[in-house]
């Protein structure tokens, strides 16, 4: 691959959180259409990218693609793609304890098939994954090559997609995130904050530490890996790392200062799927390849101006 901006690129699970903020970056359509599900295609300027690229972008959304269905992966080469960027996932970390076979087909089962239908056509695929793959009883952050142990479904799922994907033979960048958030769609961000706004105290757990991740940094960062043609495995999320709590109270402190966050432990708000305390991913293969990567308090000063109303 030359320049994987000059496309055709198909975008999978545009209408998701993260897919929303690569048609953004790409220059698509904003509102997923009919159009859009059916692979509808754009030309557009990269806004955070060279003002000379022209993309041509494909968006993917359900049902047109059902990753259920394995047949339905095969329309996505209908518009020959040099690149595939695959945002399509189940993400019900709680809701997949009792749904193992469902998220498991999509999370693992299609990832797999999609891999090979990419090897055997020469595409590139760009796949994400998740800091849940580890068990959380580190006390350094995980590099991109530490064993692996998950502790939950969701985990489970996304690493055998993962390893699917590794054993395919398929060019592929896989990227691990971790708390990803956005201005728009069901997360933590959004949340808090408007849970901030309608309660004077918020308990949240203090014993899980992680990474934030803006998804605008994510899709920067894939972005930037992708202009140095990185390949494999890598981490991208923001800098720095905190708990739930810190996170909270930086949210709370923007949307209501008059909201006291209290700190509370796992174990007071049991959850269906257990979480790893410790899910700190290392950067420094990836700030090693593409430069310093931005603080998540920083990351998340520029999101909350513009969050949607819960």
């Amino acid at each position: 691959m030359t320049d994987w901006r000059e496309g055709p690129i198909a975008l999978l699970g545009a209408d998701g959180m993260l897919g929303r903020q690569w048609r953004h970056w790409l220059g698509a359509s904003d509102s997923p259409s009919p159009r859009e599900g059916a692979g509808g295609g754009w030309r557009a300027t990269a806004p955070h990218g060279d003002a000379q690229a022209a993309h041509r972008v494909h968006c993917f959304t359900y049902p047109t693609l059902d990753f259920e269905h394995d047949d339905t992966l095969l329309r996505i080469f209908d518009v020959r793609p040099r690149l595939v960027i695959n945002c399509a996932a189940y993400t019900n970390v709680d809701l997949a304890e009792s749904e193992p076979d469902k998220a498991d087909r999509i999370n693992a089962a299609a990832v797999g098939t999609l891999a090979s239908l990419c090897r055997d056509r020469g595409v590139t695929l760009v796949h994400y994954s998740t800091d849940y793959v580890f068990d959380g009883r580190a006390a350094a952050p995980y590099p991109v090559d530490a064993p692996t142990n998950p502790i939950n479904v969701y985990g489970r799922t996304k690493l055998r997609g993962e390893q699917l994907l590794q054993s395919s033979g398929c060019d592929h960048l896989l990227i691990r995130t971790s708390w990803l958030y956005a201005p728009w769609a069901r997360n933590f961000v959004r949340t808090i904050a408007a849970a901030a706004k309608a309660k004077p105290e918020l308990r949240v757990v203090n014993d899980q530490r992680g990474r934030p991740t803006s998804t605008a940094s994510l899709v920067d960062i894939t972005a930037r890996l992708l202009d140095r043609d990185c390949r494999g495995t890598f981490h991208a999320t923001d800098d720095d790392a905190c708990t739930w709590f810190d996170f909270a109270t930086a949210i709370a402190a923007f949307a209501n200062p008059a909201c006291k966050i209290v700190p509370c432990t796992t174990a007071e708000f049991p959850r269906p799927a257990p979480r790893p305390s410790y899910s700190v991913l290392d950067l420094s293969k990836t700030s090693a390849a593409i430069g310093p990567l931005t603080p998540w308090p920083d990351a998340l000063q520029k999101v909350l101006p513009h969050l949607q109303p819960a």
